[in-house]
This record gives structure tokens, sequence and C-alpha cells, in this order.
């Protein structure tokens, strides 16, 4: 909920909004009547600031209500639904200002149609349990999507990475090596560093990383691979170069207090790409690969291991270049997990920037497209410990193409689970003329869908299953035809 304070000067100021619009009286009007400011007046309304005693007995007096009327805490039954939404979590959680929306303006709609609004926002709540979209699930979409509102670019982080690392020397990609990065950590920031046999608990055996903070002391799961290595230490100077507080003490998730320590959390592993990617690289060698007139997946793995040993990684880092640096502005990234004893195939991380590209991931169990590069690579991995290739995606029903490149990987986290990672751009006349290879021979342009439920692809060779939710909307649009036939046959007396 708001602050006590805050909450307050909210209250007074919806119930003197109520009391003067059920005279029908404008903001001019009130200040006609008590001698104040309308800028004052508005002031208040919208939450911003508390009048002094003398100013509410002005008001008081002017509205023909009591002193108490105004002061009271209590707000009456119309405007109930405000007080439930000013003491959830949603206001004390969700930092409005990060995606440009002002606290009190929007309390200002609210009271305007508080029955409505609080409708709209149980009809909201209502869905999320439908979709099994728990409080977890709803802060990590929100934190996607103030990725998206920023092409997923934060300039003043890798301003602040390439400082550190010209700071302490440090040669960045390949050349960056744990024991300097461990060394910083513990003669900079006063870290004790430790290695933890965490599998002798079943219930840590997939804990990365745990740190305490009154011991400044990290624990290192020994099962841990260099890149997940190199990338928690990484992360760690992240939290301290950007001092970020608060921020969740254990790698992978486990749980988490509040909205910021997400957004702390995602800051803390933007600075850590920055870190073990160099930008300056970065776009020098993908100017030099865009260049090159035929796609060759043996060049790109090459370019990948240039950076990193880490796919996703890598794949990542491109998310916040190529808008940036390139002015490829609609793309995706879908990172897909896959057991090796179950068919299942699951999409574990996701990006859109611009809007919300064609593939996506959904909530209601459908069964994801087989034709997808990405999803066809991952049930290839049986002999390949990777495998890299590209096609061109075409979604024939929305009339839209993608280059889309994509790496899998067997077990890269020693979790049972084979991982596809896959960066998709859209293709147009300005990104065709970017990227030379989006015209190679090499490449073979696919028809896909999202889901095989929603697929008009027909005799398709991988389909899963069939195209119900397609149908059904056939069906209604057929019943929408027929009704509206009708109707003309009866208007015009046939």
């Amino acid at each position: 909920m708001i602050a006590e304070s805050d909450y307050i000067r909210v209250v007074f100021g919806l119930k003197l909004k109520q009391q003067r619009q059920k005279r029908n009286w404008s903001l001019q009007d009130l200040a006609s009547k008590t001698g104040l400011s309308k800028s004052y007046l508005n002031e208040i309304e919208n939450g911003k600031k508390y009048p002094k005693h003398d100013k509410i007995i002005q008001l008081s007096n002017a509205l023909g209500c009591t002193f108490h009327d105004l002061v009271s805490s209590k707000l009456d039954k119309t405007l109930t639904p405000i007080n439930e939404i000013l003491q959830s979590d949603f206001f004390k959680e969700i930092p409005l200002e990060l995606f440009g929306i002002n606290k009190n303006y929007l309390i200002s709609i609210i009271s305007d149609a508080p029955k409505k609004v609080m409708a709209f926002i149980n009809a909201l709540i209502e869905i999320s349990k439908n979709y099994n979209l728990g409080k977890e699930r709803f802060y990590f979409a929100v934190m996607r999507s103030f990725q998206e509102l920023y092409d997923n670019y934060f300039p003043e982080i890798e301003e602040k990475s390439a400082e550190f690392a010209d700071e302490n020397g440090l040669e960045l990609n390949k050349n960056l090596k744990i024991e300097t990065l461990a060394s910083l950590l513990q003669d900079k920031f006063g870290y004790e560093i430790r290695s933890e046999k965490f599998d002798d608990n079943e219930a840590l055996n997939k804990l990365r990383s745990l740190y305490v903070p009154e011991k400044k002391l990290l624990l290192l799961n020994e099962r841990l691979n260099s890149n997940q290595e190199i990338f928690i230490l990484a992360k760690e100077i992240g939290f301290n170069v950007l001092n970020l507080i608060p921020r969740p003490n254990t790698y992978s998730w486990l749980d988490f207090g509040s909205f910021e320590e997400i957004l702390n959390n995602f800051y803390a592993s933007y600075f850590a790409g920055c870190l073990l990617i160099s930008k300056k690289d970065l776009i020098e060698q993908m100017s030099d690969f865009f260049y090159k007139k035929e796609w060759s997946p043996k060049d790109f793995e090459e370019l990948i291991h240039h950076f990193t040993d880490s796919p996703e990684t890598f794949y990542y880092r491109l998310t916040n270049i190529l808008s940036s640096e390139f002015g490829l502005k609609d793309l995706f990234y879908l990172c897909f997990v896959k057991k090796d004893s179950s068919e299942k195939i699951n999409i574990l991380k996701e990006l859109h920037l611009n809007h919300q590209q064609a593939p996506h991931a959904n909530a209601t169990n459908e069964h994801y497209c087989r034709r997808w590069i990405a999803v066809k690579n991952i049930y290839h991995l049986k002999e390949n410990e990777s495998l890299t290739d590209a096609q061109i995606s075409h979604y024939k029903d929305l009339g839209m193409s993608y280059l889309v490149v994509s790496t899998s990987q067997k077990n890269p986290f020693s979790d049972g689970s084979n991982r596809s990672y896959c960066l998709g751009i859209l293709l147009n006349n300005q990104t065709i003329k970017k990227i030379n290879f989006a015209r190679s021979s090499s490449l073979k342009t696919i028809d896909v869908g999202v889901t095989c439920e929603s697929c008009s692809i027909k005799d398709c060779e991988v389909r899963q299953a069939p195209p119900v939710r397609l149908e059904k909307e056939q069906f209604n649009l057929e019943m929408k035809k027929s009704i509206e036939k009708i109707r003309k046959n009866v208007i015009l007396g046939k």
C-alpha cells in the first residue's frame, strides 16, 4: 500500500472532489467561493498537498459540509473500491514512474469511475487466476514490459560497466578470467568467496549461489561450470558498482520481496552482460557478419566463440545492441527448454522489441510449432552437443517473415534439460538492406504457425494437435456471415 502520509492526502483530495462534484461545481467555482486559487485546489484534489486547518474550515463552510466530512479517513461506499486499490500491493510494489505513469493522475482517473475501474481490475485478477498467473509471473511480466519499453538497452549501465572495465584494466570477452573477477570482489568490495557442496542436500541441489550479506560471503555451488561461475561473479560486481539494494541473495530465484528486487536483479544481470561481452567489439563483429552474402552456421558459431562459451549470453547480449546500434527495431528473443524425459517444450524466457512479434509464449499448454528452427534443433540433439542453424520463418496468416537464427545445447546446466536459444528479426526493406545474407540461397523459407491449435497450415507433417482454436474462430465467422445474410433478407422482405 502507499505511505500513510500519501494515503491521507489522496483520501482528502478524493473527498473534496466528491463534495465539489455533488454540487456540480467546477474548480473555478470552488476557488471563487473560498478565495483559494484554482491551481492550489487542483493540487489538493490530486493528492499533492494537504491544506492547513484554517483552509479546511474555509472549504467546509463553502461546501456546506462539516470539518469531519473532509478530514475523516473513511470513504463512503461509492469510493470504497478506491480504498481497496490504494491499500493493495499494486501501488507499493510497482514503480509506476518507470513507465511514465503519474500516480496521482492515475488515482484521479480511478476516482472518476471507481466501480468501473475496480470491475476492470477484478476482471484482470480473474483472468490471471484462470491462466495460473501468480504474483511472481505477474511481476516478471511487468519486468519484461519494462525492458521492451526501453528496447532492452540501458546506456547508463553500459557506461558504468565500461568505466569499471577501464579503471580496472579488464580484458573483456573470453579474455576475462574468473580469477580476475573473484579478486576484484575480494579486494575492492571485501567479499569472501567459497565453493560449497550443495548437492549433499537434495533441496539445495539446483542452487547455484548464495550470498550472505551479513558476512559478505558468496557461496558457489561446486557443480557450476565456468560460464555460470563467471556470470555470477560479474553480476555480484554489478550489484556493488550500481549500489543495488534490495537484491536477491540466491541464484536462481527462490523468492522475492518486491518488484524493486526483481528490477535490481535485472540491472545487475545487464551489467554482467556488458562486462562479459564488449559492446564496441560486438558492434564491429556484427557489422562484419551482417555484410556477408551467405549464411553459414559455422561462421555464426565462430562469432559466438569469439566472445563467450555461452550461447545464451551471446544471444541475449544481441538484444541490447541490435535495436540501438543497428536500427533493427522489430525482433524477438526466445529461450526454449525441453527435459530429456519429456516431449514437452516450454518457453523459459522471451523478449519482444517494438511490439509483440509473431512467435510468443502461451499459458494454455498449446503445442508450439515444430517448424520453428529452435524447436526443430532441440529435437536433433541426441548426438550433438550443440547445433546452430537459421531459416526464414513465414507466418502466412499474418503476412510476416522473420530471419531466425538459433543455437541449441544439450544439458548446458546439468539439470537434464536441453535448451534452444533463438533470435528473430522481422524482414522488411530496411532489414534486408542491413543484413546481406538475408537473401542467401542457403536460407530456407518455411511456412510456420504459432501453435498447432491456431495454425492453418494443411497437411503439416509435424502437427501435434488439430487446429481446434482456429476451427472455432472460423465457425464463429461463418455464423456471423449467416446471421448477416438473414438480417439482409428480412430487411429486404425476401
